[in-house]
Parts: C-alpha cells; structure tokens; sequence
C-alpha cells in the first residue's frame, strides 16, 4: 500500500490525444517482426532515443544531497547525478519561471524571444486578480504567445523528425500546442491548469503518454515541470514530521519536505522507465527553473534568490544522462555552463540539425565546454513594461568569467551600482570587491555591453 501522500497514479487523469493521434502515421519505421529480430544493441543503436526533461520548480542549488546539503534528503536524483554527466555549476539567464521556461525550450536568451516577464503589463490601481480575468491581461498573454510561436521549439524541431511529444506541469503561454507539443495537458491557465496536477497528485497521464507512444513505435520527448518544491508548499505529513526535527523554521520544514516529495516523483518517473526498459535509450535532463531561498519566518523567498540576479536565484545543477552513449559516460564536472545549452545538446543528441545562431553549444562537446570563457544573463520584471521592448522591462544584467561575477543594473528600473564577486572565495555573494577590481570590473562590463547594452 503507498505511503499517505505518495502520487496516486489514477486512470482518471488522462493525456489529450484528438487530433494529432495519426499526424505522422506516414513516417518510415522498422517492421517490428525485424525489429525483434535484430540482436538488442543494434536495435538500441539503430532507434532515435527518447528525450525526458525534468524541470524542478523554485529549488535552491545547493538543496541536494549530491550537493552536499546535510538535511535535504535527495536518494532519487542523487542516483540520476551519479549516472549522468553532471555539471555542478549550471545557470539558467533569468530568475523567474516563465522567461526561464521559454529559454529551455527556445533555445534563445529572453531579450531574443521577448519572453522576459511572467505577466502583461498592468494597469495602474488595478489589482492583481481583477487584472488576470481582464482583457488586457488576456491580449498581453496572446501577444507572448505569439512571440513563442515564432521561434522553432525543441517540440517543433523533434516533431519534424517523428516524435511524440508530451506537456506537462508548469506552462505559462496558453494551450500545450502552442509550444509546438502534440499532446498535453494544459489549456491555457495562467500557470499550467490541468497540468499542475501531474506530481502532486497523479503521475499516471504520462504513463499513458509512453505507453501510446510504444505502441506507434514512436519515440518520445516528455517536459516534466511539475509545480514543486514551488509554494503551495503542502508536503505529506509524513516529511513534514521528518523535517520538523531537522529545523525550529517550519516554512523551511515545508520547503525541504517538498524538496524530498518532488524526489520521489523523479524517482517514480525513473523507475517506470526502468521497468518499460527504456532507460537505456533515454536521455534524460534535469534542471531547475529558477532558485528559491526560504524566508524562515513568513514562507516566502528571501532576498538573494528567486528574482534576484544573485546565484541563489540563477544556479543549478544540470544532469545529462544517456546510458547508450559514451559522449555521456558519468562524470562531474564544475565548468559553468547554461541552460541554453540544452536546445543544442538535445537536438545534436537526436542527430538533428541546429537553427542557426544559437547561443548555446552542446554539452558532450568536452573540448567547447572546456574553452567558452564567460557566461551572461539578465533579469527582468515580474510583469512587462512593454513586451515589444526587452529593454525596458530589464533590471540586471550579469556575466561570469573564471570565477568572478559582476552584476550591473539597469538604471530604467533598478537603482544601485555594478557589484563584483569572487565566487570561488564567496559562494554566496556576500563580499562586493567593486572598489579594489577597478579595472576587472571595466573589462567585464565591455564584454557584457557587447553581448547585449540593454539600452532603451
């Protein structure tokens, strides 16, 4: 019997198939007579592999056993790591969930694909519930809907080479299809609808996905982006009691309980794979959307985290396992590198073409991992201040070059200085070395003023 509070994977929660059942029908495949014939490794050689990517919601760097936290309790993904190539060092540009999903899934920085901010504009004097039923909010999430459309998504580009693919969880930007998936399970709810329930309370729509896809004999691409460990955070009872003991902060408690629910989830995935015999020729990613530190007090996220240009909003681990494939062998690795590089390591990994000029480069290319010098990002508003213009929604700009971090704000929207950090030395940001880096700091912000000036 499952633990209270354990993912129920009831058939009453199913994926929407309709009208894109039979679209590639036509496609060219091994008879499956052949198939069973051919020895194993050749099957496995000769077949497209799945793509599974697990995005965790509003999670700290650092929260993670193979991270080295001492109380989070992670068995699930800590095997996923040890079996990946693993990079300890990873960012996403942005700090906030929708810029930085459209980014995973684009390939392309927020000021590229005009995405940079979870909301419309809004009015002033309005609050915020009247305003997401308004038809200027709903106009506003047209306008980024369209600006998604135009971009070739990873979806899109797997689609064009035969793959199903599947939505679920996190989704800001209307219908599942307008991302370019086949299947799917949110509508167009501000942050996923229908699709919030997969993790929470079911993991069941995506065993119906892969299993529909095996019997079309077609591989697979499945966005995993539950809404967890993000707030609510309501952990089963059982967590939550293991980690009151751990902590006199019961917001933490909640939070890292969540943490360890989210775990399960991946491990449940992970395992069905394992169970349909298809680990082998999966890849699977894992990154988080954005970070989360807690505010012990209220719940919320501190300052330094989610929304800030600091680490503890922009860091993550980023796992890419591919048992089929010696460019993925196991190993770990604290090169930076970025979420932009999933678009390009995905696609070359599926032996497809690339767009051109995208930022990213692809991950098992030790050799370009090893000789790109510096990473850039960039922060924007929680609502738009015009979706046409990036530049004026900006509040900071970031960039990382062996080892040091300056950060330079956007005067339209933030007041301050540029602020540098030593990142090897001082982790968590803490120590401001502007005044003795006088000219690191220069070089730096010519580097970041050639990628992009944010000017309006």
């Amino acid at each position: 019997m499952p633990h209270p509070g354990r993912v129920v994977h009831s058939r009453k929660a199913s994926l929407r198939t309709g009208r894109v059942e039979n679209r590639l029908a036509g496609m060219n495949r091994i008879p499956l007579l052949l198939a069973l014939l051919l020895p194993a490794t050749a099957k496995a050689a000769d077949a497209p592999p799945n793509v599974v990517l697990i995005l965790s919601d509003d999670q700290h760097w650092q929260d993670y056993g193979f991270m080295g936290h001492p109380q989070v309790h992670t068995p699930h993904l800590d095997r996923l790591a040890a079996q990946s190539l693993t990079f300890r060092h990873g960012y996403v540009p942005s700090s906030l969930c929708c810029p930085s999903l459209a980014t995973i899934i684009t390939g392309r920085y927020p000021h590229e694909h005009h995405i940079t901010s979870n909301d419309p504009a809004k009015p002033p004097g309005i609050k915020p519930a009247a305003f997401q039923s308004s038809p200027a909010f709903l106009q506003g999430r047209q306008r980024m809907i369209e600006h998604l459309e135009a971009w070739p998504t990873l979806p899109k580009q797997l689609g064009q080479a035969g793959y199903l693919s599947f939505q679920t969880g996190k989704w800001w930007l209307g219908d599942f299809s307008h991302g370019g998936f086949t299947h799917g399970m949110s509508k167009g709810g501000r942050h996923g609808d229908d699709g919030l329930d997969i993790g929470r309370k079911t993991m069941q729509p995506i065993y119906d996905f892969i299993g529909m896809a095996r019997r079309q004999e077609k591989p697979f691409f499945l966005w995993y982006a539950p809404m967890m460990p993000h707030d609510p955070h309501t952990p089963p009872a059982r967590l939550l009691d293991k980690y009151r003991a751990k902590t006199p902060s019961l917001p933490v408690a909640k939070y890292w309980a969540m943490v360890e629910w989210f775990d399960e989830t991946c491990g449940d995935l992970l395992g069905h794979l394992e169970r349909e015999g298809l680990a082998e020729n999966t890849i699977v990613v894992y990154i988080t959307d954005n970070g989360w530190i807690t505010d012990p007090v209220n719940g919320r996220y501190a300052p330094k985290s989610k929304q800030s240009p600091y680490d503890g909003g922009l860091r993550t681990p980023i796992l890419v396992r591919w048992p089929a494939n010696a460019a993925f062998a196991p190993k770990s690795s604290d090169v930076p590198v970025i979420s932009l590089d999933l678009f390009p390591t995905i696609l070359k990994a599926c032996g497809l073409p690339l767009p051109e000029g995208l930022p990213g480069i692809d991950l098992a290319d030790t050799a370009a991992v090893e000789a790109r010098k510096t990473l850039t990002g960039e922060c924007f508003t929680h609502n738009f201040v015009d979706i046409e213009n990036p530049a004026t929604s900006l509040r900071w700009r970031w960039i990382l070059e062996d080892g040091w971090k300056l950060i330079v704000p956007a005067p339209q929207n933030e007041a301050g200085a540029p602020e540098l950090y030593h990142l090897a030395a001082d982790p968590h940001e803490e120590k401001n070395l502007v005044a003795p880096e006088a000219a690191r700091v220069q070089t730096l912000r010519a580097k970041l003023d050639t990628w992009w000036p944010g000017t309006l």
